[in-house]
């Protein structure tokens, strides 16, 4: 899955990198001054906007905003850098502090107990059909809300019914239809409980 895509219309004109796609952008505009772009997001499925004005360098430079800032590095003190251990500091309720501090091993072997166990348990996977989901319904609301079948085939995409979904958007624009089933395709694929 590529991290944004660019459509001109119902045609996809860029896919990949938020630097790729926002420079593709950028020329396909500059050779088609009339094109009706819209960019998404493939993670959340919700449409972006770029300022892509000024040269590619200029609009590199305004794209960090949107790159996730490394956490300043930590001088080394407690816990088990060797281990890969990142130290971060969290917020949590009073009585939240007080159950972590009565479990064995600490709040750290604690916290990191309750994360594996949430792994582990397939509540990420219910998690990730969910983002997946919600991904594919804010693309398609955003560029397909006034196709045929649109409420019928998000209807089926929440129920988790793949056959029916495809063969609702199968009159839709390839690109569009293609993108939807590509966004929607974990939720399908992870077994329902």
């Amino acid at each position: 899955m590529f991290s944004y895509t660019a459509f001109d219309g119902f045609k996809i004109i860029s896919q990949g990198s938020l630097e790729v796609v926002a420079l593709d952008v950028k020329r396909h505009l500059k050779a088609h001054r009339d094109a009706r772009i819209l960019i998404f997001s493939d993670t959340s499925g919700k449409q972006m906007d770029f300022d892509l004005s000024g040269t590619e360098k200029e609009v590199l430079e305004r794209l960090k905003i949107f790159k996730p800032q490394e956490p300043p590095v930590q001088p080394s003190g407690p816990g088990r850098p060797k281990l890969g251990v990142i130290t971060r500091e969290i917020a949590l309720l009073p009585h939240q502090w007080e159950w972590l501090s009565n479990q064995t091993g600490g709040s750290s072997v604690a916290l990191r107990r309750l994360v594996d166990e949430k792994i582990n348990s397939g509540t990420l996977g219910k998690d990730k059909v969910k983002q997946m989901q919600e991904a594919a319904y804010s693309f398609l609301s955003a560029i397909a809300g006034d196709f045929p079948n649109f409420e019928e085939a998000i209807r089926f995409l929440y129920r988790r019914d793949k056959k029916k979904f495809k063969e609702l958007i199968s009159t839709w624009p390839n690109d569009v239809a293609t993108h939807a089933m590509a966004l929607a395709n974990t939720s399908f694929t992870t077994e329902k409980k």
